[in-house]
């Protein structure tokens, strides 16, 4: 009987703490479980020493962190109606963040007959300088035109739609989302050990809609140089400089203006699949026509240093443009798009090999490599930033016979949370609205 009323009783307390989290909301089963479920931290514990990214900010860490060589990309639906369990996924996904981001575990103390709150695959790994970078998708605020949380009047205009474009092969299951998840570190295990817990948080609140892994090229024996995509050829040479405080706030961060969007950057994220069997029998001097540089040195057509600009008007004894008119590097350069930008982030993916329906092209079917570049581009507004950038490149780029996006997602990723706050919580805290 005893153990019966302690029972009980500290189902209460522990009830009353998750509506006390909530604001006194009502309590859902949905909530119950993002609590449960949430990681107990033990300050002191267990703390592996390692290189560490600061998880608290102004702007969220693993944008201009300098990158990480591999990718966890995490999109999520949202499964429940109840809007206090949104907002109380995203303050357990914001503790787990700060926590796992430090290097320091979770408790997995179980007995035989209990689950693990931690699967432990990353136990006693170094932090690997992780990152966890979080987004919302238009269907955050609206979905199938129903206002779900009371958020549709916060929706930032520069949110939109995605239009299709030219030459899209979007895969439903690879397309769209309400929540992103960016984890990247330096270790492969640890970015995807953080993706899964944070899953594994969500459950009942968020399901997976679509993941992709990703790794980079760089190489942190030569600081200064540009990664290679799997084309071979430097992939975001013409980027902003992270370190240029006003050319981020010009092209990446959303300013003073932007209200609860004050620090926000958006996240245009596709999957990118490459015909690397068609692109390998093409000739040196094709593919440098069709980037647009040189293969080995990364320069500009015309150029010997990869950094010095492209001299997009530079012609040939011939009359005609060093740099071809239909060329990766000309449709993209901000001079050919009235100065737009964007900042890339992308890593390459593989997937193994990949049956080719026939809805696509005939070179293009076929057991082939699924693997390509997870595409991710962070702007102050889609707008004028990827969306005109693109609509261009779609139609014209040469590149376009050796690539497919398979997939697409746009996302507001909020700014950067304080000790004491959560991520979003700029949003959720204009809200007055009862849910």
């Amino acid at each position: 009987m005893t153990g019966s009323t302690d029972k009980g009783s500290s189902r209460r307390r522990f009830l009353g703490n998750v509506a006390g989290a909530l604001g006194g909301a009502m309590v859902t089963e949905a909530q119950i479980a993002v609590a449960a479920t949430a990681p107990r931290q033990e300050p002191g514990r267990g703390l592996v020493a390692g290189r560490v990214e600061p998880f608290f900010g102004t702007h969220q860490a693993g944008i201009a962190t300098p990158m990480q060589s591999h990718l966890y990309f995490a999109v999520f639906d949202i499964v429940t109606d109840q809007r206090g369990a949104v907002e109380a996924l995203l303050r357990r996904w914001t503790e787990a963040s700060a926590w796992l981001t430090a290097g320091r575990p979770l408790e997995n103390e179980a007995s035989a007959d209990q689950i693990p709150l931690d699967s432990a695959e990353a136990e006693g790994l170094e932090p690997a300088r992780l990152t966890l970078t979080f987004g919302f998708g238009p269907g955050l605020f609206v979905k199938d035109g129903v206002d779900r949380f009371g958020l549709a009047a916060q929706r930032p205009a520069a949110l939109v739609d995605m239009p299709k474009f030219n030459g899209d092969q979007l895969i439903v299951e690879r397309t769209g989302g309400d929540l992103c998840v960016q984890a990247c570190a330096d270790h492969p295990q640890v970015a995807m050990h953080a993706a899964r817990h944070l899953a594994r948080i969500g459950a009942g609140v968020v399901q997976l809609r679509w993941v992709q892994a990703g790794f980079s090229a760089d190489n942190p024996h030569k600081k200064g140089e540009t990664a290679r995509n799997l084309m071979g050829f430097k992939d975001g040479t013409v980027n902003p400089d992270p370190r240029d405080a006003a050319g981020m706030a010009q092209h990446v961060w959303v300013g003073e203006d932007g209200g609860w969007m004050k620090g926000v950057a958006y996240l245009v994220a596709r999957p990118i699949r490459i015909a690397i069997e068609r692109w390998d029998r093409m000739k040196l001097g094709f593919q440098e026509q069709v980037v647009g540089r040189h293969k080995a040195s990364g320069a500009p057509l015309g150029g010997v240093h990869e950094f010095e600009p492209a001299r997009l008007d530079a012609i040939d004894a011939d009359g005609n443009y060093i740099i071809p008119e239909n060329s990766h590097i000309r449709l993209a350069a901000a001079e050919t798009n009235g100065g737009a930008r964007i900042f890339r982030r992308a890593y390459s993916y593989d997937n193994g090999l990949a049956h080719i329906a026939e809805r696509w092209p005939p070179w293009r079917q076929g057991l082939l490599m699924d693997a390509g570049l997870m595409f991710l581009a962070w702007q102050r507004d889609p707008r004028s930033g990827f969306i005109p950038v693109f609509e261009n490149m779609a139609k014209f780029d040469m590149m376009n016979q050796f690539v497919t996006h398979v997939g697409s997602g746009l996302f507001a990723c909020p700014p950067g949370a304080q000790p004491g706050g959560f991520i979003g919580d700029t949003l959720f805290a204009r809200l007055i609205l009862p849910n």
